[in-house]
């Protein structure tokens, strides 16, 4: 199993502190509808921006969206899979694997540590729309709404499997992975969003 958080922690109650500074360490908390208001807003104006200005066809704009959304789902399986578990075989690794993400196994119930800060947030952003543009040039304008809300929905069923008790609607598949993923093996269960890739790689977990 690959090492994820530490090992020794009796509970996952409470929140870590990872800065000494009170300033990084309020940044690096956020209210999950502070990413999320960000990320859906700069899909929106990416969207009509694509609209005003392009005469990309209605079909091949939606064809686009989607296949942002499903770019995304597979983004997040490999960063979850390959980075944030990544074998802590160095200082470095070991040190950015748990500021990172290994936190967040020992913590899940933080709630303020449920996603990436605004700042942080920001910048992604910024990266993706420069990335996309190089790529797909006009045809980013509605790819990159469905990656970020793709990255939306991921950060909202974050969110409501930690927040919440089991619910009873389709969000429970999701909810019981992730618990599995976080209490009963690391190694399987990388997906948040959806099951997809899991299905795909052979990481879902057994029954």
């Amino acid at each position: 199993m690959k090492k994820i958080g530490r090992l020794d922690r009796p509970d996952n109650s409470g929140s870590a502190q990872l800065f000494t500074n009170p300033v990084l360490e309020r940044m690096s908390r956020t209210h999950i509808s502070i990413p999320i208001a960000l990320f859906l807003g700069v899909g929106l104006y990416s969207f009509y921006m694509g609209i005003s200005t392009t005469t990309i066809p209605f079909l091949e704009a939606i064809s686009l969206f989607f296949g942002g959304y499903i770019v995304f789902t597979l983004v997040e399986y490999l960063l979850h899979r390959y980075l944030y578990h990544m074998i802590p075989d160095t200082k470095f690794k070991d040190k950015l694997q748990y500021n990172v993400h290994g936190v967040h196994h020992d913590y899940p119930r933080d709630k303020d540590r449920l996603a990436m800060p605004p700042f942080i947030s920001g910048l992604y952003a910024v990266i993706l729309y420069f990335l996309f543009n190089f790529l797909l040039g006009d045809l980013s304008w509605y790819f990159l709404p469905g990656f970020l809300v793709g990255y939306s929905s991921y950060l909202g069923v974050h969110y409501i499997v930690h927040a919440f008790q089991p619910p009873k609607n389709f969000f429970k598949v999701l909810w019981v992975n992730h618990a599995i993923h976080h209490y009963k093996d690391p190694d399987v269960a990388f997906g948040v969003s959806t099951t997809l890739w899991d299905h795909v790689f052979g990481t879902f977990p057994k029954k």
